[in-house]
């Protein structure tokens, strides 16, 4: 059973990582891959309305898609975004990524491999990652724009579309995690944390959404 104030410090955690940014025309699109295909479908129609003339799917597969996308979450969405009508040779295939910084790192080289200009990219991912998407990937590739796109869902709409309420909240309590620990390792940019988000994230781990938290240094160590 989900408490009433884990609700709304859940809810905290997914308006802060909403990036709020005004799509628009760019280079080159890269959706990467997770266990929603939503994010296939965002990056399909983003295609479809003239945003971008190309696609990057990127990611191999984890502990939560390995049996649901067994050959690939970057090959799944590339079948899910031709069903929905963009052609086969505006979509390249990135599938060896096994997480975010991974996933900026490898396309980015994909595309250089491929002589494919870039000055900025749509970034397509879950709601509840935008921010972390944002700030690995200004970190690994900082010559070019970027703008943060996803399913335009609240909060409730979203958890009703995966039917795991307690997978999208350890989401959100691990990628906020990553936004605090993760600068100081190197993997992305600092970003303040207002009082209240990090307040509401303590809580939640507190309340046992743990499942998707990495080691801290010092427990590493």
């Amino acid at each position: 059973m989900i408490s009433h104030q884990s609700w709304v410090d859940a809810r905290c955690l997914w308006d802060f990582q909403q990036m709020g940014h005004d799509v628009r025309p760019c280079s080159v699109a890269i959706g990467l891959g997770s266990h929603d295909l939503g994010v296939a479908d965002t990056t399909a129609a983003l295609y479809r309305d003239g945003m971008v003339p190309l696609i990057v799917f990127t990611g191999a597969t984890s502990r939560t898609t390995r049996e649901r996308m067994p050959r690939g979450e970057a090959e799944h969405y590339r079948e899910r975004a031709v069903e929905l009508g963009v052609p086969t040779d505006a979509i390249l295939v990135e599938p060896n990524a096994r997480n975010t910084g991974e996933n900026i790192t490898f396309s980015r080289a994909l595309l250089a491999d491929q002589d494919i200009a870039v000055s900025s990219v749509l970034l397509v991912c879950k709601p509840y990652e935008e921010r972390r998407a944002y700030a690995t990937a200004r970190k690994l590739w900082p010559g070019v724009e970027w703008v943060c796109a996803s399913a335009p869902m609240s909060f409730t709409e979203y958890i009703a579309s995966i039917g795991d309420d307690r997978l999208v909240i350890d989401m959100l309590v691990g990628a906020q995690q990553r936004l605090m620990i993760y600068p100081d390792e190197g993997f992305m940019i600092h970003q303040e944390i207002p009082a209240n988000v990090e307040t509401a994230y303590h809580r939640l781990v507190a309340d046992g959404f743990t499942s998707r938290l990495v080691p801290t240094v010092a427990a590493r160590d």
